[in-house]
């Protein structure tokens, strides 16, 4: 991603919008807080302020470069939007986030709208797990 996917998005290319997706694309873990990005950017030396890295991200949802995600208590960490569909599992413990893809489970979300004669459009589906004991 880069300059051509914010204009491609009907945004003007600044330099907040290139440094908050500078730092998605190299988030590790891939999942970030607004707080991450800006106390990223503090360590990169940016001088951009928590409202501009919030305004920034609202912008990058609306325009489908980020998704937003809700998995604890209203605590929203974004990742970049990359058109290929995975589901995610949450430690309940530590709070990291692991995305995966399986195939069956897949098959059983389509047999289940199928068999409530709807059909599927979208989903997301979230495991909260903990390490077995």
């Amino acid at each position: 991603m880069g300059q051509k996917d914010i204009r491609n998005a009907g945004l003007r290319v600044t330099l907040p919008r290139l440094l908050v997706l500078q730092v998605l694309e190299e988030a590790e873990p891939h999942h970030l807080s607004a707080e991450a990005i800006y106390k990223k950017l503090l360590e990169l030396d940016e001088s951009i302020g928590h409202a501009t890295v919030y305004r920034v991200l609202m912008q990058f949802e609306n325009a489908q470069i980020v998704k937003r995600h809700n998995f604890e208590e209203g605590h929203a960490v974004y990742e970049l939007a990359s058109g290929e569909h995975h589901d995610h599992m949450v430690d309940v413990v530590t709070g990291e986030i692991t995305e995966f893809v399986n195939d069956r489970l897949e098959e059983i979300q389509l047999e289940i709208a199928k068999e409530h004669g709807v059909e599927l459009v979208d989903h997301e589906l979230v495991l909260y797990v903990k390490a077995a004991s």
